[in-house]
């Protein structure tokens, strides 16, 4: 890997917090911060048990090494605490703080809360030279040390289940605690089934109905009750009609989420007692309720709550020793997966206006903050859950092909369920292209209806099939004349660097073959992430949290031994998971295709692993991408090591290979292809609608999800080694070395 920068130095220390209520990811935030700090030549230190540590001080605020965040990553909660403190709104209790801080040299605060923890800190950033001036002035500080702290520098990271910070993609704990949403969905959804029951399943979220939407339609449910979006007079009504005319079109079971704050346009609270009630009166049918409750903060972090939080951490580290003075407070959280940085207090005070215009009934400008993809998956699942019976679309004789082509993605099924429900909501005719291009040129095509569709968003595996062959140019007239036999109109295919390829290909001949000049939209789905214009493909986030939910039986497997282990990811020439692996398990070493591996490399990792057993190290990972390189194989590297431990430390190897591929689709994934099934569905219509026919695939343009014309395609990709020219994640070499240096 690359040789990171020199440490930076200063003077001043680092303290990190954790405030409000916990949620899963804040030990890898906190993890990141201690390492940073350390890797760049700062002490750091942990404030126990939230403000309530600042304000007392002595044992509460402890002073950290490298070792004291290990092994936390993968554990929920907050290992430093979170309490309420009254004392901190106080003048007396922020003088305290301000004292305890100053004896041990702290000026820089990293804050990991919610919206109330980071407006806290913002108003103690502010009153600061106050603060100290008095502590001076009444003989309790040396007027020296004030003098060298003039400034409290802040870096906020917004840690809530809620996912309620305007500005931001995802805040820390929001994926996992949707991963205990749809989990639950999940197995609530089989037993309902096998009664033809109904269910009302309650979730968090006060003011924000994100976790509400979010898990409805990666759950596959019938209603849901959020409190940006309320429903209007007599929603009782249309919930029923549109819950029969599920059972009607082939559902056995009926699903309602509702966020905790959820209300009607005249602000009557909503209870999940009160929809109950309702079913079993209107519908006749033995309805229950289950409310989810603190269970949704429980548990292991999933993959992106290890891996995002490390990021914002350890940028939140930088930020407080690069701040200038004077500099105002910012909080920092991910955009499209970079870290994103806005003003502190302007981000609260947005958070807070939600709840705010929710009560003054203005909900357009509420779900205005919330952003353009939470009121665009607002209307997408009123869609998705409208049975044909219920839907008053006029058919459009319109006939949208849907075919999978490359390897197996998990989300595959979420998509082709999407396109199904969608399409046929806007009234086009769906057909299944079963078994990729051999199924195409077989004749495999037939009409899927609302119900044929029904349960496949949350299952694994491709029930329309996949396969990674290419059209030949032999084959290219054949599979033309196979779209117009079906009578295609449009083709929304759904894959990995196949795809691209076989696309590309049918785009270029397209004068040769007019068949090809039909509107196509390429999906990405793929889990070795390695495709342009998108930042993560349908199936890699299920893929990474297979490899991390393997990791951590793997690192429980080798407590009783001092061990290393040689773990081998999927990816072929891109490796996307093994890097985000490495970050989200805390492993010490990946090698990498794009880095490649050398001699070199391997004699000082050897004496690097062996310095580590000989201080008390008792594992070591190393993440190889299965074809980093060719001759250096992972049972070579088992091998090397081995030969050279001189007896520190046994080494084991575990290939994952085909798992990566297998079980249901995550959250992440299963909102991502049916928001991006949906956008090519918008394509598509538009096209069909009258508007030039185009080919492309979906990626970001100007912060919004759009076509991509084929064209200039190969200015973009490595053909020979099926990757992006630029893979955006490579960037993240400098995080995983600062938070896995091993040298300290």
């Amino acid at each position: 890997m690359p040789t990171q920068a020199p440490p930076l130095a200063t003077t001043a220390g680092i303290a990190v917090l954790t405030s409000g209520g916990d949620a899963q990811g804040m030990n890898a935030a906190v993890r990141a911060v201690v390492r940073t700090a350390l890797h760049r030549g700062t002490c750091v230190y942990a404030v126990y048990e939230g403000y309530q540590g600042l304000v007392d001080g002595g044992e509460r605020i402890r002073r950290m090494d490298w070792g004291d965040v290990g092994s936390i990553m993968g554990r929920g909660g907050t290992v430093i605490g979170t309490a309420r403190c009254p004392a901190f709104r106080e003048r007396a209790g922020m003088l305290a703080a301000a004292r305890n801080l100053l004896a041990l040299g702290i000026d820089r605060l990293v804050v990991i809360g919610g919206d109330g923890s980071l407006s806290g800190i913002e108003q103690f950033r502010q009153l600061w030279p106050g603060l100290t001036a008095q502590l001076r002035d009444e003989g309790l500080v040396d007027a020296d040390v004030v003098a060298r702290h003039p400034v409290l520098h802040v870096a906020g990271l917004v840690g809530s289940i809620d996912n309620d910070l305007v500005g931001t993609d995802m805040t820390i704990g929001t994926d996992s605690a949707l991963h205990r949403i749809v989990e639950a969905i999940d197995a609530i959804s089989s037993t309902a089934a096998s009664h033809q029951r109904s269910f009302v399943v309650e979730v968090m979220g006060r003011h924000c109905g994100y976790l509400a939407l979010m898990g409805a339609v990666a759950g596959g449910a019938d209603f849901a009750l959020v409190p940006e979006d309320p429903p209007t007079p007599g929603w009782e009504e249309r919930m029923c009609t549109l819950l029969q005319a599920g059972r009607a079109a082939g559902r056995r079971d009926s699903i309602v989420v509702v966020a905790e704050g959820a209300a009607d346009t005249a602000g009557n609270p909503i209870t999940s007692d009160y929809v109950r009630d309702l079913l079993r009166e209107r519908l006749g049918e033995d309805t229950r309720v289950t409310i989810l409750g603190h269970v949704q903060r429980g548990g292991a972090p999933s993959a992106f709550d290890r891996w995002m939080p490390t990021l914002v951490g350890a940028a939140a580290v930088d930020q407080l020793l690069t701040a200038p003075p004077q500099s105002p407070a910012m909080v920092l959280g991910l955009r499209h997966h970079r870290v994103w940085r806005g003003p502190l207090l302007e981000a609260v005070e947005q958070t807070r206006s939600v709840a705010t215009l929710i009560a003054d009934h203005d909900y357009a400008a509420a779900m205005a903050l919330r952003g353009p993809s939470f009121a665009d998956m607002t209307e997408i699942f009123r869609e998705l859950s409208e049975a044909p019976q219920h839907r008053a679309t006029p058919p459009t004789g319109k006939r949208i092909a849907v075919m999978n082509v490359g390897g197996l993605a998990p989300g595959m099924n979420t998509a082709a369920w999407a396109a199904v429900r969608l399409g046929l909501a806007r009234g086009h005719t769906v057909l299944g292209v079963r078994g990729s291009f051999r199924g195409l040129l077989d004749g495999q095509v037939q009409p899927l209806s609302w119900g044929d569709v029904e349960g496949w968003q949350s299952t694994g595996g491709a029930e329309l099939g996949t396969s990674r062959s290419v059209p030949t140019d032999e084959q290219l007239y054949a599979v033309g004349r196979a779209l117009e036999r079906a009578e295609v109109d449009a083709l929304l295919v759904v894959g990995g660097f196949s795809a691209y390829l076989s696309m590309h290909r049918m785009w270029s001949v397209r004068d040769r073959y007019p068949a090809f000049g039909l509107p196509i939209v390429v999906v990405p789905a793929t889990l070795d992430n390695n495709l342009p214009g998108w930042e993560s493909a349908i199936g890699a986030d299920t893929a990474l949290n297979v490899i991390v939910e393997s990791l951590d039986r793997v690192k429980q497997s080798a407590n009783a031994s001092r061990r290393c282990f040689v773990v081998e990811t999927m990816g072929r020439y891109c490796g996307y998971l093994a890097m985000m692996a490495a970050i989200a398990t805390g492993a010490e070493r990946v090698y990498l295709h794009e880095d490649g591996i050398t001699l070199h490399d391997l004699q000082a990792d050897v004496e690097r692993m062996k310095a580590s057993f000989r201080a008390g190290r008792r594992f070591y990972l190393t993440i190889r991408s299965e074809l980093a390189n060719p001759l250096y194989t992972t049972d070579f590297l088992a091998a090397l090591f081995a030969q050279e431990s001189e007896g520190l430390f046994d080494v084991r190897t575990a290939v994952l290979g085909h798992v990566q591929q297998g079980g249901n689709p995550s959250p992440f994934d299963r909102v991502l292809a049916t928001r991006l099934t949906a956008r090519a569905l918008d394509v598509l219509d538009a096209q069909l609608a009258g508007q030039p026919a185009r080919q492309g695939y979906l990626g970001l343009v100007d912060d919004h999800i759009d076509l991509v014309p084929f064209k200039g395609l190969e200015d973009l990709v490595d053909w020979a080694e099926q990757r992006p020219k630029d893979q955006w994640w490579l960037g993240l070499r400098a995080v995983l070395e600062a938070v896995a240096d091993t040298t300290l």
